[in-house]
C-alpha cells in the first residue's frame, strides 16, 4: 500500500523573478520521489509533495546547486493539507436560518470538521523580516558593485596604457560574467538549458570574438544591475505582506495570581489571561473576560471605524485597544493567531498559479529556445545567402539574444498577482491563489446566503407592543424568563432590556415547553413567552392584535407573545436586520452587471421581506441540495457563479460554484475554508474583491504589452542597424523594471 504523500516547505533566498522559480521547479522535480513542486518568488518559499524516502538535505543541496539559499521553514503553525483542500470538505454544516419561533431553545449546534489529511512534515512560516537582508548587502548587489569597480579599473588602465585596454576589459568582463556562466551551466545541468544566463553568456562571449569586449563588459554590468533591481522589487513585495507580522507586539502582560508580568508574546498559551491597557496593541487572539472598549481593527480587517467590544467578544492580535483596560483570555497561540494565518494563507496563495500565469510559463519554455534559433538565423543567413558582413550580422544576432531575454515577460503576471493578493489581504480580502483572483473578475452572478451574510446573524428587538400592561412591564417579564439563555432571540430581548434600563426581576421554576416557548413564575404570577399559536391556546388575542402580528410576520419579523395567567399583556417583534452596507453593496454589484440572488432555508415570508428591502430576487425554504441545484442551474445559463456564505450549511453550493467566498470576522471558517474570505464580513467587500481582480488583470495586460512591445520595437531597430548590444540589454532591463514597478503600484490599491 502506498504511503500518504508528505508535504514540506522551505525558505529560499536569492530568487528575484519567475525565471528563478522556474529553474528551481525544474531541478527539484528531477529528484526521485518528488510528486509536486510549487515555488513562490514573492513569498520566497518552496513547497514539495513527496514520498517518505526523499530526504530534506537532498532538496536543499539541489537548490543550492543552482546558486540559491535554502532551509526548512521553521516549525510553527498548522500542518498543511497533503492535497489541496476543497470547499466541499472544509465547510461547517450548520444552518443559522430561523424558521418560525421555537422557544424551547433546542438548537442543532453540530458542526462538521474538515477532514483533509494533514502532512506529517513541518509546515510553517517564519513571519519575521525577510531573510534576504538589506538590498545593498545581498550577494547580487555585491557582485554588481565588484563588476562596476572592475569596469572602472579597466577603463582607467586602458586610458593610461592603451596596449592593455583589450585584456583589461576582458578581465573586467570575466569578473561579472563568470558567476553568470556558472549559473547557466548549473541550470543546464539540472534541467534548464535555455535560461536567461545562457543567453547572456553566449552574447557576451560572442561579442569578445568579434572585438566588442568593451560593449560585452558593459552589457554584463547592465545585466547585473537589472538583476539587482529585480531583487529589490521582489524584496519589497515580500515585505509587504510579511510586514503584517510586525503589527503584533513582542511582549504581553500575563496575569497570574492577580499580578501582571511582562512576558514574550510568543510564549502565551491558549487559556492564559492577559491585560491590555489603553493604547496597547492586542498581543494575541482572545476573548474579553472583563472590561469594555473601542477596538481599532484596521490593521487586520481594513475597517476604519473602531468597534465597540464587551465581555464575550473576540479580539484579534495586532488590533489596538483605544479605550479602557481589558482582561483577555487567549484563544490562539502566536503561531496560529489571525495575522499569522493571514500571512500563511497569502504565501500559500502566491504558490497557486492563475491560468494566465500558467500560459505565460508554457509560452516562455518555447519562447527562449525560439529566441536562440532566431538569433542564430540572423547571424548566419544574411552572410551565407546574401553576402552580408559576418561581423555585422553576428553582432545583430547577439543583440537579438539580449532583446529576447524573457525576464520581463515571465515576471509580468506573478508580480501583479502577488501584489494584488497582498493588497487585498491588508484590507481583509483573502483570495487563495492567482486562479481565484483571476476568476473573480469574470463573475456574472452571485448567490448569497441570508443569515450571517446579508444579515448580521444577530436578531434585534424592533417593536414592543403593549396589551393589558405597559411596554415597560412587557419587556421586563420577557427578560426575566430569558435571563441566562444563549438563544439568539433571548439575547435580543435581554439586550433590549439592558439598553432601555428595564429592571429584570428573578424568575422561578422556568422551563421550556417543546415547540411552544418558555414558562415560569415571576413576582408571584405565572408568565408564558412563546409563539402566537401557543399563546392563543392560553389567552384571547383580539382581531386587531392578530392583524398586527401578521403584519410583523409579513415584514420578516418573528413575534413572541407574553401571557400572564390568562391575559395577553403584549408582544415583542424581532428581526435579523440586514447588514448596514448590504443595500449599497448589492446596488454596486448590480451596476457592475452582476446578477444577485438570495438562497435561504428560512420561510418564504421572511425571505421575501428581506429580499424586497435589499432589491434582489430570493429563493426560500431550501435544503442544502436545493442550493447546489440552483447554482448548477445558473451555471447552465452560461453565468460565472460565486456563492457567498458564512461557512454554514452551504458546503454543496460552495463546492458547485465557480468561486466560494466565506463571510466572517477572522474565524477559522472565514480564514481556512472556501476559495476566498472577507474578514470583516461586509457585503461591500464583494464588489471590492471583484474590482481588485479586474485591476490586477488590467495590470497584467499592461505588463505583457510593455514586455512584448519593447522587444518588438528593439527587434526591428536592431535588424535595420539602428541599435546594438547596449540598447538591447537596456531594453530588457528597462522592460523588467517597468513591469515590476507597474505591478508594485497594486500594493497601494484601495477600494473604490
Amino acid at each position: 500500500m502506498n504511503a500518504e504523500p508528505r508535504q514540506t516547505r522551505y525558505r529560499v533566498t536569492g530568487m528575484d523573478c519567475a525565471a528563478c522559480a522556474s529553474k528551481i521547479d525544474t531541478a527539484v522535480r528531477r529528484l526521485p520521489g518528488v510528486d509536486d513542486v510549487s515555488v513562490s518568488v514573492s513569498a520566497g518559499t518552496l513547497r514539495i509533495v513527496h514520498g517518505d524516502d526523499l530526504q530534506g538535505e537532498t532538496i536543499i543541496k539541489q537548490v543550492k546547486n543552482l546558486g540559491y539559499g535554502a532551509e526548512p521553514a521553521p516549525v510553527g503553525g498548522k500542518p498543511a493539507p497533503s492535497k489541496p483542500a476543497t470547499v466541499a470538505d472544509s465547510h461547517d454544516q450548520h444552518d443559522h436560518d430561523h424558521e418560525g419561533h421555537d422557544h424551547n431553545h433546542d438548537h442543532d449546534n453540530g458542526s462538521h470538521a474538515a477532514d483533509a489529511a494533514t502532512a506529517p512534515s513541518a509546515h510553517a512560516h517564519d513571519h519575521g523580516a525577510p531573510s534576504d537582508g538589506p538590498w545593498w548587502k545581498t550577494r547580487k548587489a555585491m557582485a554588481t558593485a565588484t563588476c562596476a569597480l572592475a569596469l572602472v579599473v579597466a577603463y582607467v588602465a586602458g586610458t593610461i596604457y592603451p596596449s592593455i585596454e583589450k585584456p583589461a576589459f576582458i578581465i573586467a568582463l570575466a569578473v561579472g560574467l563568470v558567476p553568470v556562466a556558472v549559473r547557466a551551466f548549473n541550470a543546464a545541468r539540472y534541467g534548464t538549458p535555455f535560461s536567461i544566463e545562457t543567453l547572456m553568456t553566449i552574447a557576451a562571449v560572442g561579442a569578445v570574438f568579434i572585438g566588442a569586449e568593451v560593449e560585452a563588459a558593459t552589457v554584463v554590468l547592465l545585466f547585473l544591475v537589472g538583476e539587482m533591481l529585480e531583487g529589490v522589487a521582489a524584496g519589497r513585495a515580500r515585505k509587504s505582506i510579511q510586514g503584517l507580522s510586525a503589527l503584533v507586539p513582542k511582549t504581553a502582560l500575563l496575569e497570574t495570581n492577580g499580578q501582571a508580568t511582562e512576558v514574550p508574546a510568543e510564549t502565551l498559551v491558549v487559556g492564559a489571561t492577559i491585560v491590555v491597557r489603553p493604547g496597547d496593541r492586542v498581543p494575541a487572539d482572545g476573548e474579553i473576560v472583563e472590561g469594555a472598549s473601542e477596538i481599532d481593527e484596521a490593521p487586520v480587517t481594513g475597517e476604519s471605524v473602531p468597534k465597540s467590544k464587551k465581555v464575550g467578544d473576540p479580539v484579534f492580535a495586532g488590533t489596538i485597544n483605544a479605550g479602557g483596560v481589558l482582561r483577555v483570555k487567549v484563544t490562539a497561540a502566536a503561531s496560529d493567531n489571525t495575522i499569522a494565518r493571514v500571512v500563511r494563507l497569502v504565501e500559500e496563495a502566491q504558490e497557486s498559479k492563475s491560468e494566465t500565469e500558467r500560459f505565460i510559463d508554457r509560452f516562455s519554455r518555447v519562447y527562449t529556445p525560439g529566441v536562440l534559433i532566431v538569433g542564430a538565423l540572423v547571424a548566419v543567413v544574411p552572410p551565407l545567402a546574401f553576402g552580408g558582413s559576418w561581423e555585422e550580422w553576428i553582432y545583430k544576432g547577439l543583440a537579438i539574444l539580449l532583446i529576447g531575454c524573457p525576464c520581463a515577460l515571465v515576471i509580468s503576471t506573478p508580480a501583479a498577482i502577488a501584489a494584488g493578493l497582498s493588497a487585498g489581504a491588508r484590507r481583509g480580502l483573502l483570495m487563495k491563489g492567482g486562479a481565484v483572483l483571476e476568476t473573480l473578475g469574470k463573475i456574472t452572478a452571485i448567490a448569497f446566503d441570508k443569515t450571517g451574510t446579508l444579515t448580521a446573524g444577530k436578531p434585534v428587538v424592533t417593536d414592543v407592543v403593549a396589551g393589558e400592561r405597559p411596554v415597560r412591564d412587557v419587556l421586563s417579564l420577557a427578560a426575566a424568563l430569558e435571563r441566562g439563555s444563549s438563544h439568539p432571540l433571548a439575547v435580543a430581548i435581554l439586550d433590549k432590556a439592558k439598553a432601555d434600563a428595564i429592571p429584570v426581576p428573578p424568575a422561578f421554576d422556568a422551563s421550556a415547553i417543546a415547540g411552544e416557548g418558555i414558562e415560569g413564575g415571576v413576582g408571584g404570577e405565572r408568565v408564558f413567552l412563546g409563539s402566537p399559536q401557543a399563546a392563543a391556546r392560553r389567552a384571547t388575542i383580539t382581531p386587531e392584535q392578530q392583524s398586527a402580528i401578521e403584519a410583523f410576520n409579513a415584514d420578516g419579523k418573528t413575534v413572541s407573545v407574553i401571557v400572564v395567567g390568562t391575559s395577553m399583556i403584549g408582544f415583542i417583534a424581532m428581526r435579523d436586520e440586514p447588514r448596514a452596507d448590504a443595500r449599497r453593496g448589492l446596488a454596486r454589484l448590480k451596476s457592475m452587471g452582476v446578477r444577485t440572488i438570495m438562497l435561504t432555508g428560512d420561510n418564504k415570508t421572511t425571505a421575501k421581506a428581506v429580499a424586497s428591502y435589499l432589491g434582489m430576487e430570493a429563493r426560500a425554504e431550501l435544503l442544502p441540495e436545493d442550493k447546489q441545484r440552483i447554482v448548477r442551474d445558473l451555471q447552465a445559463e452560461g453565468l460565472k457563479v460565486a456563492k457567498i456564505g458564512d461557512g454554514i450549511n452551504d458546503a454543496p453550493a460552495l463546492a458547485a460554484a465557480d468561486i466560494g467566498i466565506a463571510m466572517g470576522g477572522g474565524t477559522d471558517v472565514a480564514l481556512e475554508t472556501a476559495d476566498a474570505a472577507v474578514l470583516h464580513g461586509r457585503v461591500m467587500d464583494i464588489p471590492d474583491m471583484i474590482d481588485l481582480s479586474k485591476s490586477v488583470m488590467a495590470n497584467i495586460r499592461t505588463n505583457i504589452t510593455i514586455a512584448l512591445g519593447l522587444k518588438a520595437v528593439f527587434l526591428v531597430t536592431t535588424i535595420v542597424g539602428v541599435t546594438g548590444l547596449w540598447p538591447a540589454i537596456l531594453a530588457d532591463t528597462g522592460a523588467t523594471v517597468l513591469v515590476t514597478a507597474n505591478a508594485m503600484r497594486l500594493l497601494g490599491w484601495k477600494p473604490a
